[in-house]
């Protein structure tokens, strides 16, 4: 993690209960986050912050996660990818279609997001750095 700055995450999740799930627990672990239900409401954040991390439900009306993670490239091509899934072939397809994106396949622990979402941000890092 950088020392400057509190690292941004954008959340796209549409089941109501695991996003804030998933948004308290970053929060708890020092992310900044931002919650959003749909792919359509994240693309104006990304167009209008600076997030570090796109972590993304795979599944979700409106805009899926990969179509949501394409234009997150063409909008913020730095911002880093992470998918969670419940659905093994989808894991798959976002595996192919986005080969950098990490995908994490419900259920998992909170814990485990945690360590993975640090993992990513070190990564970044160390290409940096």
């Amino acid at each position: 993690m950088t020392a400057t700055r509190t690292p941004r995450i954008l959340l796209a999740e549409d089941e109501e209960a695991m996003r804030a799930y998933l948004e308290r627990a970053l929060t708890n672990a020092g992310y900044f986050v931002s919650a959003v239900d749909r792919g359509t409401d994240a693309v104006p954040l990304l167009e209008s912050g600076d997030y570090d991390l796109l972590l993304s439900d795979i599944v979700m009306p409106e805009m899926d996660g990969i179509e949501l993670a394409q234009r997150c490239a063409e909008i913020s091509p730095r911002t880093k990818v992470m998918f969670i899934t419940g659905f093994a072939a989808v894991s798959l397809r976002a595996s192919r279609e986005q080969p950098t994106a990490k995908v994490l396949s419900k259920p998992f622990h909170l814990r485990d997001l945690v360590l993975e979402v640090e993992r990513v941000f070190e990564e970044a890092d160390a290409l940096r750095g």
